[in-house]
């Protein structure tokens, strides 16, 4: 089994600052979206779309999420990633993990969503 895809269902204005963020910060890019009745992105990381943003103008701030903590991504060149990273204002922290040789960078969307990419075999 692998994962396909992740879903963040937000309000207009919160769905397209997701998307500035997944695209300018993470690199992603829009790709093809079926034509759903509903708003949305579809963001590709090569030819796989692999976060899907949807339009959804309920949300409760009280809602209890369950135990999802976060995603992660895999990429290179770590430095580029800390530099989008710094260049946009987003905290980040990471974690060097000698025994997997990957650095771990934890930060969070502009919808809170948590985030973690992994750098293989580099060090901050």
């Amino acid at each position: 089994m692998n994962l396909h895809h992740i879903n963040i269902k937000a309000p207009a204005a919160l769905m397209e600052a997701e998307k500035q963020f997944f695209c300018e910060v993470l690199g992603l890019h829009e790709g093809h979206r079926p034509d759903f009745t509903s708003r949305g992105y579809w963001l590709y990381s090569r030819e796989q779309p692999i976060v899907h943003l949807s339009l959804g103008e309920q949300h409760f701030s009280n809602e209890r999420q369950g135990y999802f903590d976060h995603v992660a991504f895999q990429t290179t060149d770590l430095s580029d990633l800390l530099q989008r990273l710094d260049n946009a204002g987003i905290e980040y922290s990471s974690n060097y993990v000698s025994e997997l040789g990957m650095t771990q960078v934890f930060l969070k969307s502009p919808s809170a969503t948590g985030i973690e990419v992994n750098c293989l075999d580099e060090a901050t």
